[in-house]
């Protein structure tokens, strides 16, 4: 795993995309070739600005292949889903290009080089993808790993790390106190056989994964400082847990990783930059959006009576309660009968008006104006409601440690997750938020609203 803005992602998809964005530019450059020949092929390209042109045409296509989730763990194993995203970015790169080219002349290829190089992508694309995708699933090519411990933890490292070969990393052991599982199939489980060390040298392991539940006692430590002088590597599996998915592991949390982990510590001087760039970022939101206010505000009182805007209570910073604001997208009494509830799927009380705003995002406009008034950030954490959070806190171990910054508009947990409406979603979403406090920075928030735009476009998460 390489960590890049805060966040972490896998050597191997970002070799993928890299090389990707590689093919496209040169494919675009033999096109220029075939239809110019060798001599004016290179006056286009050295003269009149020929490679600035292919590197955005390139952009286009990695901007376009990211936000078709051709980068996904969940997208990459599977041929047919990659065959037909694949046509989707070459259809949308071609219109996209089309306009820019109308808008902007100058940046056209000219001369039928952009269909040529378009067949030529197509073909490079899909062949690389089989090649890439053949190569990646070799167990030769991966680093052989046995994991200590049979805690939950461990029971999710071995299942996700199975799903994922692009990590580059076979479990091909796993060992706990009582039982030992060699080979890569649950119903390899038996008793156990020998100590760890016998079992990392028989299975020529050159990484160990530390996923107890409780060390005290337990830990071979003598067998562990002697495997790491000879070159094993040795990882905590709540850090491993978190750079593969981008998330906590609530359940599986030690009080001293809490206190010692890199992270949960944020300067004064990160709080006054992202601060700052949050109240130059609402003005500017809030301006462009002025147009649309009116707009929306008469289509809800259109539609629905009751007013326009949805002023609810909402936990921030520190526990400290705060008004926040929305364009209404229920109807006015939707809680008089059943009181403080989540939203469900397909929810009589939204609006027809309603719906769209959610599934647009426009409904959040308001909170702008929380941002500057001080109660919220652009990213971090959702506020929830203080008949939930009192709830929760009962219920979900460390849920407090989310109220330790100010919640957000949009947020890594928003980003990576559907909307929930049950206590196993809140876990689920609390472990993304704790990443996000445990990892706060610019560049990751830089990356969520990155992703945040993606999500937006693409209709994903709204209830």
């Amino acid at each position: 795993m390489i960590r890049i803005l805060h966040a972490y992602f896998p050597s191997r998809t970002l070799f993928l995309g890299i090389s990707e964005a590689c093919l496209v530019a040169l494919a675009f450059v033999a096109a220029t070739v075939v239809r110019l020949g060798k001599t004016d092929a290179s006056v286009m390209l050295s003269y009149e600005q020929g490679f600035l042109k292919i590197l955005i045409l390139s952009a286009a296509f990695s901007l376009c292949m990211y936000y078709f989730d051709l980068y996904d763990s969940s997208i990459l194993s599977n041929r047919r889903e990659v065959l037909t995203r694949l046509v989707q970015v070459l259809g949308t790169v071609s219109i996209a290009v089309a306009g820019l080219y109308y808008v902007y002349p100058p940046l056209e290829l000219g001369r039928g080089i952009f269909l040529i190089g378009l067949a030529m992508v197509a073909v490079i694309l899909m062949l690389w993808r089989r090649l890439f995708l053949a190569i990646n699933n070799l167990p030769q090519f991966a680093e052989r790993v046995v994991i200590f411990g049979g805690a939950p933890l461990g029971r999710v490292l071995f299942d996700e790390l199975r799903a994922r070969p692009e990590l580059g990393l076979r479990i091909v052991g796993q060992i706990s106190e009582d039982v030992a599982q060699i080979g890569e199939s649950p119903s390899d489980i038996g008793p156990a056989r020998g100590d760890l060390t016998r079992l990392v040298e028989s299975e020529r392991a050159s990484r160990v994964i530390l996923a107890m539940g409780d060390r005290r006692g337990k830990m071979p430590v003598e067998q562990l400082l002697a495997m790491k002088s000879n070159g094993v590597m040795i990882q905590d599996g709540t850090e491993v847990y978190e750079a593969i998915t981008g998330k906590v592991p609530i359940e599986s949390l030690r009080l001293e990783w809490l206190l010692f982990s890199r992270g949960f510590r944020v300067s004064r001087a990160l709080l006054i930059c992202t601060r700052s760039i949050c109240i130059l970022v609402a003005v500017l939101g809030l301006l462009l959006c002025l147009p649309l206010i009116p707009l929306i505000a008469f289509a809800i009182w259109l539609t629905s009576p009751g007013p326009v805007f949805y002023r609810q209570s909402r936990v921030g910073r520190n526990g400290s309660v705060f008004d926040c604001y929305k364009f209404r997208t229920m109807c006015s009494d939707a809680e008089a009968d059943t009181g403080p509830t989540w939203a469900a799927d397909s929810d009589p009380r939204i609006t027809s008006v309603g719906k769209f705003l959610r599934r647009t995002r426009l409904d959040e406009i308001p909170q702008l104006w929380n941002v500057l008034k001080g109660d919220m950030s652009l990213i971090g954490p959702r506020p929830e409601r203080p008949e939930f959070v009192q709830w929760l806190d009962h219920e979900i171990p460390y849920y407090r440690l989310r109220h330790t910054v100010r919640p957000g508009i949009t947020g890594w947990a928003q980003i990576r997750y559907r909307y929930g409406n049950s206590i196993e979603d809140v876990k689920e979403k609390l472990r993304y938020d704790l990443f996000y406090v445990k990892n706060m920075s610019p560049g990751l928030d830089l990356l969520i609203l990155f992703h945040t735009v993606k999500i937006i476009l693409l209709g994903r998460g709204a209830k």
